[in-house]
């Protein structure tokens, strides 16, 4: 592996130590997110394979490799960056570039800014919007009716509100109301609005991946056609009656509509051909086990678990302990003597207190290397991951000692805000 450059901590003012800890954000979850982005191109392409290969015909089995990206953001700590040698040879560049140019950090931390408000701010305007609406009660459900030409929606993730046009609710008989009120309230049920805003913050995350905002469509598609087909099972209607309501909504609206907000969630298809191909699915259905669907439900997650916890087996923990010794030596300019820890810890040991070294054998290395002037030792402390910020103790070696094992007291850096934030990160 490539040396890459250490980021460390001296002893400075609080303000200088928050702009140093800015700084290590940005580099440390950029360099993760990176690497989290690179699996994204790779996943999406196979989860796009996977819908129009052996999940063209299967609408639940179609939106299942969707949950996979749920692990994407925790691939960044992987061992295997950094042990693996063909993956380390992909990647050193991008290690190089993350840890070594700040203003490339700096960039992809502002990138994630303005995406997320891109992409919150219009949730946040459309909530505003949602609350001034006239609220009517349907059925013991609590509806917010619109003026506006728009196809039916839910927002909020802990209330959800469900919003449908007044020219809806005055048009459309009881029976076809409660079906389109059924529908949004299973896109609650089945989590849709969450998956929704998963998704979000992935494209916000990893906004170098295009391919998370242009494959979004295919992404609700699923979602939208595995809400159809539990609508229809759980309604009592057959295919066709619930079809004719869709087409209805389609003939009473207009889709096109530019008084629509942009950020409607789950508003249903904007196009005809959205359309034409959701009626395709309506027209093929069949009924199915829920019991086998929920059987696939916890296989699911009981996968997702295994691999999450497969990844932090085999990852970085947020603070690795570090054992590394490390001799330099300042005359004039600093000089780093050796990094041989092997070699070192033959000479030299520690404990909370103390740095114990075999000053003739130190000593004979020290004269072998040529080392002149203060000589210092650096030793313990943590890391974040490896070649990106190593924090470790510091002592100085005097030569006039005359004990065998020369004792040296030290104080511990480790025991301050700063140190105590940096592992928490």
């Amino acid at each position: 592996m490539r040396n890459l450059q250490i980021r460390g901590v001296m002893a400075m003012p609080d303000w200088r130590q928050l702009v140093s800890l800015i700084n290590f954000c940005a580099a440390y979850y950029t360099i993760q997110l990176v690497r989290c982005a690179a699996f994204s191109f790779v996943l999406i392409g196979l989860v796009m394979l996977l819908r129009r290969t052996l999940f063209s015909e299967r609408i639940f089995f179609r939106g299942m490799p969707w949950a996979l990206f749920l692990i994407i953001p925790f691939l960044g700590r992987l061992k295997l960056f950094y042990e693996n040698e063909t993956v380390l040879k992909a990647t050193w560049r991008i290690t190089v570039v993350t840890t070594s140019w700040l203003w490339v950090d700096r960039i992809y931390m502002t990138g994630i800014l303005i995406a997320a408000i891109c992409i919150f701010g219009k949730r946040l305007r459309l909530r505003r919007l949602v609350a001034g609406m006239e609220k009517v009660m349907f059925e013991n459900v609590r509806i917010y009716v619109t003026d506006m030409s728009i196809t039916p929606f839910t927002i909020g993730l802990l209330k959800p509100k469900i919003v449908l046009p007044k020219v809806m609710v005055d048009s459309y008989s009881g029976e076809d109301l409660k079906a389109i009120v059924q529908h949004e309230q299973t896109h609650i049920r089945l989590g849709h609005l969450w998956c929704g805003f998963a998704w979000d913050v992935l494209r916000c995350l990893l906004w170098v991946n295009p391919l998370l905002t242009i494959f979004q469509k295919q992404f609700r598609a699923d979602m939208e056609d595995i809400c159809d087909r539990v609508c229809i099972q759980s309604s009592g209607r057959t295919a066709q009656e619930y079809g004719m309501v869709l087409l209805k909504t389609l003939k009473l609206l207009s889709s096109e509509s530019e008084a629509a907000p942009p950020a409607v969630t789950y508003v249903g298809e904007r196009e005809f051909a959205d359309m034409k191909r959701r009626m395709g699915e309506i027209a093929g259905f069949r009924p199915y086990k829920k019991r086998m669907c929920a059987g696939m439900a916890a296989v699911i997650f009981l996968m997702i678990v295994s691999m999450l916890l497969a990844v932090h087996t085999h990852s970085y923990a947020r603070c690795n302990e570090s054992r590394d010794i490390m001799v330099g030596n300042y005359d004039g300019e600093s000089k780093i003597i050796s990094y041989d820890t092997e070699a070192l810890s033959r000479m030299i040991s520690y404990d909370d207190r103390y740095v114990y070294v075999e000053r003739q054998a130190f000593e004979d290395f020290l004269e072998e290397n040529n080392a002149e002037g203060e000589v210092w030792i650096v030793f313990g402390g943590f890391y974040k991951l490896p070649g990106l910020t190593g924090i470790a103790e510091g002592c100085t070696y005097e030569k006039n000692s005359e004990d065998e094992v020369v004792r040296i007291p030290y104080e511990s850096i480790m025991d301050n805000w700063y140190m105590e934030l940096l592992k928490l990160l």
